[in-house]
């Protein structure tokens, strides 16, 4: 399922077509503009430097960004996709990882709805899981990171939920090689761990394990360190860094990453997570579950950037379990393929902005 909706996203960028439906295209389309999206093309340049900007490529701003931009972004998507580079080539290295994850994340919530009974109907939340949301719909057909961190973040949360500690750890440390979110990890099993402690005044030697999380963070660092000199270079990558205090600042039109005042989606978006922050609480064998989205929620209320719908993708799964019982109902499935046409005219609209100043292409082949 993952593959032939993926396909059908891109169908029309292959035939090279210059409508679809009622949409109507300057030029004809081309796989061109599936690779132009944000941030694909920037993982490229890095898989082909690895933040060395002395190499040159980083220097002459293909982009037009700075050198010190790049370490905003983690390491472990670059280094796939130069993996997978001689047999594929750059651009579509760039594209195979977020759709292999995609199908991941989905077999993924399967398998740990299944296996921990928190589905009525595992196979038909996975589905469902592939289409909802819109904004997932579309980073897992495009260039970028957010399908690669869902996997990790739930699979990690799987072995937690199971007292496998060290499984955990190395998952949640492959997010925290993924995006810099993956931190927020380490804090939601360590507010765990102290809340049984507070209860039952016992230790377990095996919560250590969870101390790679952080670790792999401060070797993300040290990566940056031994490439540019600059161990905090994430802190120094410019305006990408959107966490601010007091919390809902993201409701500032004149913010830089924001410019619209059109933000219902946002506060529905808040309103959603808040009430499976909830419905988590209220389930004591998902207590750990609870603290993961309770430290993504705070992390998100406190994002000052107009794209929450991709920033809060990481708690969708928690979501999608706890209402299972209407998302994996008939009603809600018949629902989503009467608008399954919308969801694609969605995509193909979205696809044609947000695209990279891409005008000389050797950079990234």
């Amino acid at each position: 399922m993952t593959l032939l909706s993926t396909f059908i996203i891109w169908l029309p960028f292959l035939l090279n077509w210059d409508s679809i439906g009622h949409l109507r295209f300057e030029r004809p389309l081309s796989m061109l503009n599936i690779y132009r999206h944000w941030d694909g093309p920037l993982y490229i340049l890095i898989a082909k430097t690895f933040y060395n900007a002395r190499e040159g490529l980083l220097m002459t701003s293909p982009l037009g960004l700075p050198a010190n931009y790049f370490p905003a972004h983690f390491p472990l998507y670059p280094f796939l996709i130069s993996l997978g580079a001689p047999l594929l080539g750059y651009l579509k290295s760039m594209l195979v990882w977020p759709v292999l994850f995609a199908a991941l994340y989905a077999s993924a919530l399967y398998f740990v709805t299944e296996k921990l009974k928190l589905s009525r109907s595992p196979l038909i939340l996975a589905l469902v899981a592939l289409f909802f949301t819109p904004r997932l719909f579309i980073v897992r057909s495009v260039g970028g990171t957010e399908t690669m961190f869902m996997f990790f973040v739930l699979v990690s949360a799987y072995f937690f939920l199971e007292r496998r500690y060290l499984p955990a750890a190395i998952l949640g440390a492959f997010a925290a090689f993924t995006r810099s979110p993956g931190i927020l990890l380490f804090f939601a099993y360590g507010a765990y761990f102290l809340e049984t402690w507070v209860k039952k005044r016992k230790l377990e030697l095996s919560w250590g394990w969870i101390l790679l999380i952080p670790t792999a963070t401060l070797a993300v660092f040290a990566l940056y360190y031994y490439q540019t000199g600059d161990f905090l270079a994430y802190f120094h990558s410019g305006d990408n860094i959107h966490l601010l205090f007091p919390p809902f600042q993201v409701f500032d039109s004149g913010a830089s990453w924001v410019a619209t005042g059109w933000l219902e989606d946002v506060y529905f978006l808040f309103l959603f997570y808040l009430l499976v922050l909830f419905t988590m609480y209220s389930v004591p064998k998902l207590r750990p579950a609870f603290y993961l989205v309770l430290a993504f929620f705070l992390a998100i209320v406190s994002v000052q950037h107009r794209d929450i719908a991709r920033y809060s993708l990481a708690m969708l799964p928690f979501g999608l379990i706890a209402f299972d019982r209407l998302f994996s109902s008939r009603k809600f499935l018949a629902a989503m393929i009467i608008l399954l046409p919308a969801l694609y005219f969605y995509t193909w609209n979205f696809l044609m902005t947000n695209m990279a100043p891409i005008t000389e292409w050797r950079p990234f082949q």
